[in-house]
């Protein structure tokens, strides 16, 4: 019994970084921030800037969303967007977008249905450059 509980605390701690995003710096988004109307931006440390959108819009759930993401001032090696359901888990829901170029990456999600109705999402724009890796948080809510 005892070395099971070991065994389980060594993989949950193992694969704990798939399921909590981890990153060097957290940065917050430009206030007033309504993914619902236009894209979303970040200031970035030493000048850049971030820029994320979903579309359609309003963001709808159980139907495939257009995920981008754009940069201004930094080039990324891969970006990755952890989606999370705020009040409730809704499982793990974090792709990687496909690099146009490293400003520009592209990718598609799909927000899981709550049976609660509409929910609160956040959206963890999760950018990998130089060794180091920027988390952006993007708050919105879905669902009927």
């Amino acid at each position: 019994m005892i070395l099971a509980l070991i065994l389980i605390g060594a993989i949950g701690y193992k694969l704990s970084p798939l399921l909590l995003p981890k990153a060097d710096l957290f940065v917050q988004p430009d206030v007033g921030c309504d993914l619902h109307r236009t894209p979303c931006t970040a200031r970035l440390p030493g000048g850049g800037r971030l820029s994320f959108s979903l579309s359609p819009r309003p963001i709808p759930v159980a139907r495939p969303l257009e995920v981008e993401v754009a940069l201004e001032g930094l080039d990324a090696e891969r970006v990755k967007v952890d989606f999370a359901g705020v009040e409730m888990s809704m499982g793990y829901n974090r792709p990687t977008l496909r690099a146009i170029t490293a400003q520009r990456h592209l990718g598609q999600a799909t927000l899981p249905v709550c049976v609660t109705g509409r929910m609160l999402w956040q959206a963890t724009v999760l950018v990998e450059t130089d060794g180091k890796r920027i988390a952006v948080p993007f708050r919105f809510e879905a669902g009927h």
